[in-house]
């Protein structure tokens, strides 16, 4: 690990900074967890007002019964990035993460990749930070209690970056896992935030502004029954993120205002499977641009359906790239091949043959 500053432009081609699991929990600590999404969250924000100037692309998908392995990448023209993940719900049940993932930023102009970094923390964080975000443009203004249904490994970060970026002080938390519940009470016990561990879906949700579902099974489900939802909510609707698999009950879609990040991909794998392609709904890069309105009203029901897109894990790891020149947490990755003429390949490998013959005689 170096602690020293990083010139991470594409000049600089000696090495490629790759950022370890456990050099990304010392950057997060280094900054703290908060301020490491808010950050996220602004340069999700920055990227998503140059909307435009991005190659947009659904995620490209290898399925299997188990769950999904997936690459997400784009492009603004100058920089390449692309992030591998997985999604398996099955996993914990052997000790495995449900999902894990790697990302890597790369320079259109050369080729030559500037970050490789993990991305299963990332993701974690990338995920909150853009739920927070989307919410301080359509979540009720005062909102002060958050529901959370389905309180496994995103649950602590989505808790987190709500108090931080839009002032939630109440959690009401329900897993059907009364286990998950009392961990995420544990985690958050000194986070300044008050939890309460409910026993049914319709508890949690009582007195709550904000409602979000991040439940992992991939299957079709019914966690929010329309009967369950009034008016003047947003709905936080994360758990959707693979073909076939939903939270929400229909009718709660055809009663609210739905806002997405890129229909096409929404339309694969989030409560939008539930509808007609040409169901009305709003991207959010128009909100954030003044080209559209988030909520507009006091009995508004707001609905984020959120899957992920590849340019929240750009500007994610935008942000980590940024932040290494400060933070040093990061090891020099020997990636690139560099030989004296780029032309004699083979003849680097000959000459390195030569030198371990001459090392080891």
């Amino acid at each position: 690990m170096s602690n020293s500053p990083i010139n991470l432009l594409p000049s600089d081609l000696a090495y490629v900074p790759f950022v370890s699991v456990d050099n990304m929990m010392r950057n997060v600590r280094a900054i703290g967890v908060e301020t490491f999404m808010r950050g996220i969250a602004e340069y999700i924000e920055q990227d998503f007002l140059r909307w435009e100037s991005f190659d947009k692309k659904p995620r490209i998908p290898a399925h299997a019964p188990q769950g999904v392995i997936e690459l997400m990448p784009t492009s603004d023209g100058k920089t390449f990035g692309f992030k591998y993940v997985n999604g398996h719900p099955g996993n914990t049940r052997d000790g495995l993460q449900t999902v894990t993932g790697f990302g890597v930023l790369s320079n259109l102009t050369t080729g030559y990749p500037v970050l490789f970094t993990e991305m299963t923390i990332l993701t974690a964080l990338r995920t909150a930070a853009n739920s927070a975000l989307a919410a301080k443009y359509l979540a009720p203004r005062g909102s002060t209690t958050m529901a959370i249904i389905g309180n496994g490994a995103q649950s602590d970060f989505q808790c987190l970056a709500f108090k931080d970026m839009l002032g939630i002080t109440d959690i009401r938390a329900y897993d059907i896992d009364s286990a998950a519940s009392l961990r995420l009470a544990r985690n958050l016990a000194n986070s300044g935030l008050n939890v309460t561990i409910c026993k049914t879906p319709e508890d949690a949700i009582e007195g709550a502004q904000i409602i979000t579902t991040v439940t992992a099974d991939k299957k079709s489900a019914t966690i929010l029954t329309d009967n369950m939802v009034g008016t003047g909510v947003h709905i936080n609707a994360v758990g959707g993120d693979c073909p076939g698999k939903t939270e929400l009950h229909r009718d709660i879609l055809l009663r609210s205002d739905i806002f997405v990040e890129f229909p096409d991909q929404t339309h694969i794998e989030g409560e939008f499977q539930q509808l007609d392609r040409d169901h009305p709904v709003t991207e959010l890069w128009q909100v954030y641009a003044g080209k559209a309105e988030g909520r507009n009203s006091q009995d508004q029901i707001t609905l984020f359906d959120s899957v992920g897109f590849a340019i929240e894990d750009f500007a994610a790891l935008r942000y980590v790239r940024d932040l290494l020149p400060r933070t040093g947490h990061f090891e020099k990755l020997d990636l690139l091949a560099d030989p004296d003429d780029p032309r004699d390949l083979y003849g680097m490998v000959l000459r390195s043959a030569a030198n371990g013959d001459n090392q080891a005689a």
